[in-house]
């Protein structure tokens, strides 16, 4: 009696506390990319500042979200590499102050000089993965999923797949296959990585595009055999259910890529924000979220408290020969313009 009476109390005080600050943290991330009842639940307990988190399925749409007025609505966003050029150039984040963030120490030397953000003048690594095939086993051939020809190959595809709705992932993956430059701007390149697109998705297995989530959850439910998705979306199914699922790399190669924390330009709680940041950065913290989601971390002081069959999975953290197949995406800057035109024809026709 007397412990539910001193829960009860705590759970006042918590709630007290937080609606007495008046303060709130507004979150855009990605579906699935962190625990969304225990992180924010851990960060009022911590801070009393309630979180309030949306969600977004790629860049694109994050984007022109914070260009339609969500530049003031959220306090921290959660972009990938490739995008952030964008957002800085079109100012729509705020440099970080980092007398408020002690625990960037604690990044890997990797993420603290980036070519897009050198210094962590306006980012944080937050996680950093890959995209590869997750596919069911004992419908797909092992010795099919080395290459993407278990798609791209109408003759290889072993039954319904999706590829993924992301410009730059599936774009890249195209280009590579047919032994492109994975961030190639040259017309003729576009255009056949476009063809090779839209040839695939009239052959009869292809369900076409859908997000990373979406098409792994079709792959757990059985009603897909394969789909290209990130890798964390699919370890943590395949570590559930090791005897029916797995995720591989094939050999042409993919995409490899990190995420970062934001402040946009006009957050109306940039302190919070900060707060956020520099929480994450803890090393017990920065562990629970990738020991969570089984992404990699960027916290050099967190993988001590990394699940240790984490640190050791090719799948979350590749060994050097997938990593030499790997790349990450460039921006394009004015060229962005021509890989959207190759991308809504691959998309539309």
């Amino acid at each position: 009696m007397m412990r539910k009476l001193s829960l009860l109390i705590g759970t006042v005080l918590l709630l007290t506390a937080v609606a007495a600050s008046g303060q709130e943290l507004r979150i855009y991330n990605w579906s699935e990319y962190m625990d969304e009842e225990k992180m924010p639940a851990d960060f009022e307990k911590r801070f009393g500042i309630k979180v309030r988190l949306d969600i977004f399925e790629n860049n694109e749409e994050m984007v022109a979200k914070l260009q339609a007025g969500g530049v003031s609505q959220y306090d921290i966003i959660v972009p990938s590499d490739y995008i952030m050029p964008v957002l800085i150039n079109r100012k729509l984040v705020q440099p970080l102050d980092h007398a408020k963030l002690p625990n960037l120490k604690n990044l890997k030397p990797l993420f603290r000089q980036t070519g897009y953000d050198p210094g962590n003048v306006y980012s944080v690594a937050y996680q950093w993965g890959t995209v590869g095939l997750m596919y069911r086993k004992g419908q797909v051939p092992e010795d099919a999923v080395k290459s993407w020809s278990v798609l791209f190959d109408e003759k290889k595809q072993p039954g319904p797949f999706w590829l993924i709705d992301g410009v730059r992932e599936m774009m890249g993956i195209a280009l590579v296959y047919l032994g492109k430059d994975f961030n190639s701007t040259r017309p003729e390149d576009l255009k056949a990585a476009s063809d090779l697109l839209v040839s695939t998705k009239r052959t009869k297995n292809c369900m076409g595009f859908k997000s990373g989530v979406g098409g792994k959850n079709d792959v757990v439910a059985g009603t897909a055999v394969a789909a290209i998705v990130y890798n964390g979306d699919a370890i943590q199914s395949v570590t559930e259910d090791p005897e029916k699922l797995a995720f591989t790399i094939p050999k042409e190669g993919s995409e490899i890529w990190y995420d970062s924390m934001c402040i946009p330009a006009k957050a109306p709680n940039p302190d919070a924000a900060h707060k956020w940041i520099n929480w994450l950065l803890e090393p017990e913290v920065g562990a629970a979220l990738s020991n969570y989601n089984q992404y990699a971390t960027p916290n050099a002081a967190a993988e001590a408290f990394i699940t240790p069959e984490d640190l050791n999975n090719p799948g979350i953290y590749p060994t050097p020969e997938i990593m030499e197949n790997l790349h990450f995406t460039r921006d394009l800057g004015k060229d962005n313009r021509i890989m959207d035109e190759a991308w809504t024809r691959a998309k539309t026709r």
